[in-house]
This record gives C-alpha cells, structure tokens and sequence, in this order.
C-alpha cells in the first residue's frame, strides 16, 4: 500500500476515491438534516437511530473519520509535491488558462471545509460524545431537532454555516467530476456526468444553507 501511494496517479485515485466516499456521506447527510424542516418527529427518529446504532456509530462513523483524514492528507501530499516540482511558481493565473478558478483553488475551498468540519464537531460531534460517553445520560429520542434549532439561533454562526457552505459548494464544482477524471472514467457519457457532478455540487450545499436560514428566521 505504501508503494502504492508513492504514484502520483495512486494518489490522485485514492483521493478521488475517498471523496466519492465523502460525497455519498453529503447526499445522506443532507438528506437526513432537510427532514427537520418537514417533521420534527421524523428528523428526530432518523437520529436516534443513527446515533445509537452499533454499525453506525463504531463502524460507519471511524470509517468516515478516517475517510476525511485521508482525504486532506492526501490532498496536502499532492499539493505539496505539485508545489515541488514546478521549476517556476507562478502567483497569478492569466486569464487564458486552461484552468478554472475553483481548480486552482481547490486547496484553499479545501481548507476553508476543514475549518469548517472543526466547528462542526464542536458543535454537534464532541457534544453528542460527551452527552452519550462522559455524562452517561440516559437516551432521549426527542432531543435532537430541538439541539439542532438551538445551534441556529446564533446569527454569527449562521453566517459562518453559509459561508461554508458557499466554499463547499466551490469545492465540489470541480473535485467531484474530477473524481472520476482521476479513477479513468473518461468515456462518452462525461457530458451527463459533468452535469450530474454540477448540479450535485450546487443543490447539495444549498440544501445545508437552506435548513440553517430555515431555522434560523423560522424562531426570531
């Protein structure tokens, strides 16, 4: 494996590899959260289960964890080994590149979500492990949709979840169809790929905004 991972190329195919992981996580993720704009109780039970769940919690959720490790250390790696080895660093981009802006930046999207993730986990992650592991509370089935309206009742961290959500949005526009470029899946259906990968990075991150300003304006 560690030879494996000594290619360029590896590398770009098991990052694309465990981005596709994380985009499946979005798509479920997303899903599960625009419940809580149509049933409370619903969004409520579809925690629950997650959040006691044996598969779920201590095997889907490290394989996740460590799916985002890797993911960013693998695009650190990258970055550093391109950075290496251009003889000539350039600061500006022309205009005429053959690149686009979220390409280029992809690095910088990239940290911005990781920030991001950081204050996620503060919110959400690191809670739920001290309220289940470290107090030892008993279950409560029907806490989750009212935590979750009570993290956006805070303008500034509001503001700070769209912000995100924009650089995610930016992020996904070129690194999920470059996922595929990356694992060799160039072929005549690329066109409706691209237009799948678009919307998905489009509608995906609108949909987390869409659920933080509805709960937000929904309790003034």
């Amino acid at each position: 494996m560690s030879g494996f991972l000594n290619s360029t190329i590896a590398r770009k195919f098991a990052m694309a590899l465990s981005g596709l992981f994380l985009v499946l996580f979005l798509a479920l993720h997303v899903f599960t959260n625009f419940t809580s704009v149509i049933s409370e109780d619903f969004f409520n039970e579809a925690s629950h289960f997650m959040g006691t769940n044996g598969l779920v919690q201590f095997v889907l959720q490290p394989i996740l964890i460590l799916g985002v490790i890797f993911h960013f250390v693998m695009a650190f790696v990258l970055e550093y080994k391109n950075n290496k080895a251009r003889s000539v660093k350039y600061v500006k981009y022309s205009k005429s590149a053959n690149t686009s802006w979220m390409s280029r930046n992809m690095i910088y999207t990239g940290i911005v979500v990781l920030a991001f993730l950081g204050l996620h986990f503060y919110d959400f992650w690191f809670p739920e492990i001290a309220y289940k592991y470290i107090e030892a509370n008993p279950a409560e089935p029907t806490r989750y949709y009212h935590e979750l309206v009570a993290k956006f009742q805070n303008p500034v961290r509001v503001v700070l979840y769209v912000i995100s959500f924009i650089f995610l949005m930016l992020h996904l526009l070129h690194g999920f169809s470059s996922s595929f470029q990356s694992m060799g899946w160039s072929n005549k259906y690329a066109k409706g790929l691209r237009g799948f990968t678009v919307a998905y990075a489009i509608i995906v991150p609108l949909g987390f905004i869409f659920v933080a300003l509805f709960h937000y304006f929904n309790n003034l």
